[in-house]
């Protein structure tokens, strides 16, 4: 598979999942986070704010992988 189609495709799935990431981590903290002080949020939002990264990394690295022949 080319590069070029390799970005576009995980172009595409970084945006789908960051998405799905994002609504899931919004009612995760919504129900069960919220209201209960900085002491359970503050982790919350520092886990949930770094939580994304290693799949969006593999994607990136499967982006960049030269082409085969």
């Amino acid at each position: 598979m080319k590069m070029r189609t390799r970005k576009l495709i995980g172009t595409i799935a970084s945006v789908i999942y960051l998405a799905i990431y994002c609504l899931i981590a919004m009612v995760v903290g919504a129900r069960l986070v919220v209201g209960y002080g900085i002491v359970m949020e503050l982790p919350f939002y520092i886990v949930a704010g770094l939580g994304w990264l290693p799949i969006e990394m593999m994607i990136i690295k499967w982006m960049s992988k030269p082409d085969s022949a």
